[in-house]
C-alpha cells in the first residue's frame, strides 16, 4: 500500500490511555499521517478547528465524557459534521456497541490489530464505512 508522501492527512486521536495513544501516534507517523493527540474531550471543539483533521480517531471511555456524546457535538456542528471518526473500545465490541443518535464511519475494539486500524483508516478516508 504505497502512500502519496506529498499528501499528508491530518489524525486527531482522543484516548486517555497514553500508552495506547503514544502507539497510535507513532504508527501513524510512520505511515506519513500527520497527528495530534488529545487525553481528554475538554478542548476537542478548538482543537479540531486549529488542527483541521481529515480523520478523528475517538475513544468511547474517556475521563471527561462519553465518545458517543463528542460524536454529537461534531455530527451537529456544521464546520465539523463531515469529519469521519472512527471510534475504538475497550469496554465495548462491534456486536455489544450502543451507538447514539449518530454512528461513525468505522468501530474497532481494543486490543485491536494495527493492519486493522490502518486498513479502517484508509477505508474510511477514502469513503467507506465499516
Amino acid at each position: 500500500m504505497a502512500k502519496n508522501a506529498t499528501i499528508y492527512k491530518n489524525i486527531l486521536v482522543i484516548e486517555d490511555n497514553h500508552a495506547i495513544l503514544d502507539v497510535i501516534t507513532l504508527i501513524l507517523q510512520s505511515e506519513a499521517y500527520k497527528v495530534s493527540g488529545l487525553n481528554k474531550s475538554a478542548d476537542m471543539m478548538d482543537h479540531i478547528q486549529a488542527f483541521n483533521p481529515d480523520l478523528m480517531i475517538l475513544d468511547i471511555m474517556l475521563p471527561d465524557g462519553d465518545g458517543r456524546e463528542l460524536l454529537t457535538q461534531i455530527r451537529t456542528n456544521k464546520k465539523t459534521a463531515n469529519i469521519p471518526v472512527l471510534m475504538i473500545s475497550a469496554k465495548y465490541t462491534a456486536a455489544t456497541i450502543k451507538h447514539g443518535e449518530y454512528k461513525p464511519n468505522g468501530f474497532l475494539a481494543k486490543p485491536f490489530d494495527i493492519d486493522d486500524l490502518l486498513d479502517k483508516i484508509e477505508g474510511i478516508l477514502a469513503g467507506k464505512t465499516y
